[in-house]
């Protein structure tokens, strides 16, 4: 059976559904609701940390910690860390002006966006100033390093791009 002629010798139009101009002027809402939606369950399962409440004595505490990066000037202190991703260590070097510090030192590798991934190893520096340390595989970051004495006396800060950087020089700031 053929469509119904309407009065003029048109026949009846497709339903709406079958044209393009309906769809052409729906999708853009359609995927702006579905892209909104992924964005806040993606913001909803990825909190950022927690921001300190008390942040004034955050702000007093460093300015504190700049006393240590004088200190380390002071002693002309700097080090050289290289990583060895088949052997997962590090092998580092600190180096004075003056008498080489002697004990124990802490190292600190802190993500830029996640802390849980942050890491504190303590070595043993030697005589000569070498150090050596177990380091898991790093992720992509821009890793902040600080390397600083068991009193906390001085400290030597640095940014390691990895894994552009096989290894990073630490100044005092």
């Amino acid at each position: 059976m053929s469509s119904p002629v309407l009065a003029a010798g048109r026949q009846n139009p497709a339903p709406w559904f079958k044209q393009l101009w309906p769809w052409l002027l729906v999708t853009p809402p359609i995927v702006a609701v579905v892209a909104g939606s992924y964005m806040a369950s993606l913001a909803y399962s990825a909190q950022d940390p927690m921001v300190v409440d008390d942040y004034y004595k955050e702000g007093q505490a460093i300015n504190h910690d700049l006393r240590r990066d004088k200190v380390a000037a002071t002693l002309k202190l700097s080090a050289s860390m290289r990583y060895d991703a088949v052997k997962g260590t590090v092998a580092g070097k600190l180096r004075s002006a003056g008498s080489m510090p002697k004990g124990m030192l802490t190292v600190r590798l802190v993500h830029p966006t996640q802390p849980s991934k942050d890491l504190t190893i303590s070595t043993q520096l030697d005589d000569d100033g070498n150090f050596t340390l177990p380091l898991p595989m790093l992720d992509r970051a821009a890793w902040q390093i600080t390397l600083e004495d068991r009193a906390y006396q001085w400290r030597l800060t640095g940014v390691w791009h990895w894994p552009q950087q096989q290894g990073t020089d630490l100044n005092p700031l």
